[in-house]
Formats: C-alpha cells, structure tokens, sequence
C-alpha cells in the first residue's frame, strides 16, 4: 500500500497545523512552502472540509482509501460519526504505541510494528493498522528491550493520556479505556470531516 514519503514539514507548513503533534514544525516558518506561501487567502467551506481530513489522515499517517474505509465502519456504529472515527483511528496499534512512548512519531511506532518488534496480549502483532481492545496490554518483544530508539523514546516521554497505563518496570502498556473526545486532538473539527464525506 502506498504511503505519503515526502516531508511531513511541508504538509505541517500547509495545513498550519503541527501533524506530530508537538508544534515544532511551526515555530521557524509559519507560511506555507513555496513562493507564494506567505500569501494565504480566506478558504471556502469545501477547502476547509479537505483541509481538515489531510490533518488527521497526515497525523495518523493513513492512505485515503484506509481513510475512507475507517470513516464508513465509524458510520456504522452508534453515536456521532466524527466522533467514532477519531476513536477508530485513536484505537490503531502504532498509535497506542506512540501514545505510550515506546516510539518518538508514529512513523517510528509504525516501523517497530511493522518490524516484529511488538506484541498484543504476548502475541506478536505486526499490523500497524490493528485495533486494539480496552484491557489489553502493549509491550516490546524480549529481544527488542534494548533497542537504543525504544530507550531514547522513553526517555523523552514526558506525559502520556490517561487512557493508557504504562509500567515503566516491566516496560507493558496497557490500553485501559476508549479515550474520549477531549482527550486527544482538541484542535480538530470532526464535523468537517463528517461534512466533506456526507456531501452530494
């Protein structure tokens, strides 16, 4: 499946929205790449509604055709779908990876998922996609403990949500409860989202 290679910098410059998470791509430039970036004019609502989906379809690191796919199993379950859909996306295994802090971005969360390094429930896992249940636990395969990336991420984790418990002894996350909605991504407009998918 293809996936989005090019600078997560640049998209995080367009959107004006830091997709890490942590503000850093827009503290040296606050415009937009290229010539004209600095020249931004007022969007119209179909512009916003894209803009917004590109926001969490970067931060999770998706494909569209993921994208959708999640978005119309959300629509399925009872409640609001924006809501739902975050919630789907929150539940990925290398998100809660990356929320536990065994990884510095989801990219890295990804690529250690990807690797083999991580298991569910003792049970090696190496879907990044996969969705994990509350109650169940996170940890890095025996063989994987040292890995020099791991200790740096953390070691560097500074908070974590309180959704996900982690035992810094034994190194196992748990995935305790569904988030909710102010817990995560609070910068977010899902209803775009909801609009941009919903319209004729």
């Amino acid at each position: 499946m293809s996936r989005f290679t090019g600078s997560s910098w640049k998209v995080s410059r367009r959107l004006n929205y830091s997709i890490s998470e942590t503000g850093k791509e827009l503290v040296k430039r606050k415009t937009a790449p290229g010539q004209h970036g600095a020249k931004r004019t007022k969007q119209k609502e179909y512009g916003l509604q894209l803009a917004e989906k590109q926001k969490v379809r970067f931060t999770y690191g998706v494909s569209e055709k993921q994208f959708v796919k999640t978005f119309n199993e959300a629509s399925k379950l009872e409640g609001m779908t924006g809501v739902n859909f975050l919630k789907v996306l929150e539940t990925r295994l290398d998100n809660l990876v990356y929320r536990l802090g065994f990884a510095s971005t989801r990219p890295q969360a990804r690529q250690l998922v990807n690797h083999g390094h991580i298991v569910v429930d003792g049970k090696k896992v190496d879907i990044p996609s996969y969705r994990v249940k509350p109650g169940q636990t996170i940890a890095l395969k025996e063989t994987s403990k040292d890995l020099k990336i791991v200790k740096e991420a953390l070691a560097a984790k500074l908070a974590r949500p309180e959704y996900v418990a982690f035992d810094a002894d034994k190194q196992v996350g748990t995935f305790v409860r569904m988030p909710e909605r102010s817990e995560f991504l609070p910068e977010i407009n899902e209803q775009l989202i909801v609009e941009f998918y919903n319209r004729a």
